[in-house]
Protein backbone atom coordinates (compact mmCIF):
# COMPACT_ATOMS: atom_id res chain seq x y z
CA UNK A 1 0.00 0.00 0.00
CA UNK A 2 1.37 3.46 -1.10
CA UNK A 3 1.30 6.36 1.20
CA UNK A 4 0.50 9.85 0.09
CA UNK A 5 2.63 12.77 0.34
CA UNK A 6 1.11 15.34 1.82
CA UNK A 7 2.04 19.26 3.38
CA UNK A 8 2.42 17.60 6.44
CA UNK A 9 5.43 15.11 5.85
CA UNK A 10 6.97 18.46 3.97
CA UNK A 11 6.61 20.18 6.66
CA UNK A 12 8.24 18.13 8.93
CA UNK A 13 10.97 17.63 6.37
CA UNK A 14 11.23 21.58 6.11
CA UNK A 15 11.46 21.57 9.99
CA UNK A 16 14.22 18.96 10.03
CA UNK A 17 16.23 20.84 7.80
CA UNK A 18 15.89 24.34 8.80
CA UNK A 19 16.57 23.08 12.34
CA UNK A 20 19.92 21.02 11.96
CA UNK A 21 21.09 24.14 10.04
CA UNK A 22 20.23 26.82 12.83
CA UNK A 23 21.35 23.84 15.80
CA UNK A 24 24.90 24.02 13.61
CA UNK A 25 24.75 28.13 13.32
CA UNK A 26 24.58 28.06 16.87
CA UNK A 27 27.04 25.93 17.87
CA UNK A 28 29.60 27.35 15.77
CA UNK A 29 28.88 30.55 16.72
CA UNK A 30 29.40 29.59 20.59
CA UNK A 31 32.70 27.96 19.46
CA UNK A 32 33.96 31.23 17.84
CA UNK A 33 32.20 33.51 20.89
CA UNK A 34 34.20 31.24 23.42
CA UNK A 35 37.29 30.23 21.50
CA UNK A 36 38.76 33.60 20.35
CA UNK A 37 40.97 34.99 23.59
CA UNK A 38 41.25 38.26 22.24
CA UNK A 39 42.82 41.33 19.20
CA UNK A 40 45.68 40.15 17.37
CA UNK A 41 46.51 43.77 16.84
CA UNK A 42 45.03 47.00 19.10
CA UNK A 43 44.74 49.13 15.89
CA UNK A 44 45.13 47.53 12.21
CA UNK A 45 45.80 50.91 10.70
CA UNK A 46 49.14 51.88 13.35
CA UNK A 47 50.11 48.05 12.43
CA UNK A 48 50.07 48.72 8.72
CA UNK A 49 52.10 51.32 8.57
CA UNK A 50 54.89 48.99 10.88
CA UNK A 51 54.42 46.20 8.28
CA UNK A 52 57.31 47.23 5.99
CA UNK A 53 59.69 47.46 9.10
CA UNK A 54 59.02 44.68 10.02
CA UNK A 55 59.52 43.19 6.83
CA UNK A 56 62.98 44.49 6.48
CA UNK A 57 63.77 43.45 10.41
CA UNK A 58 62.38 39.85 9.55
CA UNK A 59 65.08 39.90 6.13
CA UNK A 60 68.03 41.25 8.83
CA UNK A 61 67.82 38.71 10.93
CA UNK A 62 67.17 36.01 7.84
CA UNK A 63 70.79 37.23 6.81
CA UNK A 64 72.13 36.32 10.04
CA UNK A 65 71.36 33.14 9.49
CA UNK A 66 71.02 32.27 13.54
CA UNK A 67 68.68 29.10 14.03
CA UNK A 68 67.01 28.23 17.05
CA UNK A 69 65.68 25.00 17.85
CA UNK A 70 63.32 24.45 20.75
CA UNK A 71 62.04 20.90 22.93
CA UNK A 72 59.80 20.52 25.70
CA UNK A 73 62.11 17.84 28.07
CA UNK A 74 60.63 16.18 30.76
CA UNK A 75 59.77 18.41 34.13
CA UNK A 76 58.31 20.69 31.77
CA UNK A 77 61.31 22.70 30.98
CA UNK A 78 61.89 24.00 27.76
CA UNK A 79 65.22 23.21 25.74
CA UNK A 80 67.04 25.61 22.93
CA UNK A 81 69.80 24.69 20.66
CA UNK A 82 70.64 28.03 19.15
CA UNK A 83 72.96 29.03 16.44
CA UNK A 84 75.40 31.23 17.61
CA UNK A 85 75.93 29.49 20.63
CA UNK A 86 77.59 32.41 22.54
CA UNK A 87 75.07 35.49 23.95
CA UNK A 88 72.04 35.37 25.86
CA UNK A 89 68.54 34.34 25.61
CA UNK A 90 65.57 35.50 26.64
CA UNK A 91 61.46 35.13 26.27
CA UNK A 92 58.22 34.69 27.74
CA UNK A 93 55.47 32.03 27.03
CA UNK A 94 52.06 32.98 25.78
CA UNK A 95 48.91 30.85 26.25
CA UNK A 96 48.00 30.72 22.48
CA UNK A 97 44.26 31.74 23.21
CA UNK A 98 45.10 34.74 26.27
CA UNK A 99 43.49 32.51 28.51
CA UNK A 100 46.88 32.09 30.76
CA UNK A 101 48.73 34.80 32.33
CA UNK A 102 52.46 35.02 30.44
CA UNK A 103 55.02 33.23 31.88
CA UNK A 104 58.58 34.72 31.70
CA UNK A 105 61.53 32.69 30.87
CA UNK A 106 65.02 32.86 32.00
CA UNK A 107 67.62 30.31 29.97
CA UNK A 108 71.11 28.81 31.79
CA UNK A 109 73.16 27.12 29.98
CA UNK A 110 73.35 23.27 30.62
CA UNK A 111 76.37 21.00 31.30
CA UNK A 112 75.65 19.94 27.16
CA UNK A 113 76.09 24.03 25.89
CA UNK A 114 71.78 24.02 25.48
CA UNK A 115 70.41 26.39 26.85
CA UNK A 116 67.62 25.29 29.60
CA UNK A 117 64.47 27.69 31.27
CA UNK A 118 64.71 28.15 34.96
CA UNK A 119 61.32 27.58 35.67
CA UNK A 120 58.94 24.89 34.23
CA UNK A 121 56.17 25.46 32.22
CA UNK A 122 52.27 24.66 33.67
CA UNK A 123 50.54 22.48 31.67
CA UNK A 124 49.13 23.34 28.19
CA UNK A 125 49.56 24.17 24.95
CA UNK A 126 51.88 27.54 24.69
CA UNK A 127 54.06 29.79 22.36
CA UNK A 128 57.18 31.10 23.16
CA UNK A 129 58.56 34.63 22.20
CA UNK A 130 62.47 34.54 22.67
CA UNK A 131 65.11 36.51 21.67
CA UNK A 132 69.04 36.28 21.08
CA UNK A 133 71.21 38.31 21.57
CA UNK A 134 75.29 38.17 20.88
CA UNK A 135 77.09 41.27 20.56
CA UNK A 136 75.27 44.08 19.30
CA UNK A 137 73.09 41.72 17.17
CA UNK A 138 69.69 40.01 18.37
CA UNK A 139 67.10 38.03 16.54
CA UNK A 140 63.92 37.00 17.61
CA UNK A 141 61.74 33.73 17.45
CA UNK A 142 58.54 32.53 17.92
CA UNK A 143 57.79 28.82 18.02
CA UNK A 144 54.92 26.60 19.92
CA UNK A 145 55.39 23.79 23.02
CA UNK A 146 53.17 21.15 22.33
CA UNK A 147 50.87 20.13 25.19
Amino acid sequence: MRREFTGRHMLFIMLGMFGTIIAVNLVMARFAVTTFGGTVVENSYVASQAYNRWLAEAREQDDLGWTLDLVLIPGRIVEAKTTPREGTLAGVAEHPLGRAPDQPLTFRRSPQGLWRSTTPLPPGRWRVRLELRNGGQSARFVKDVPA
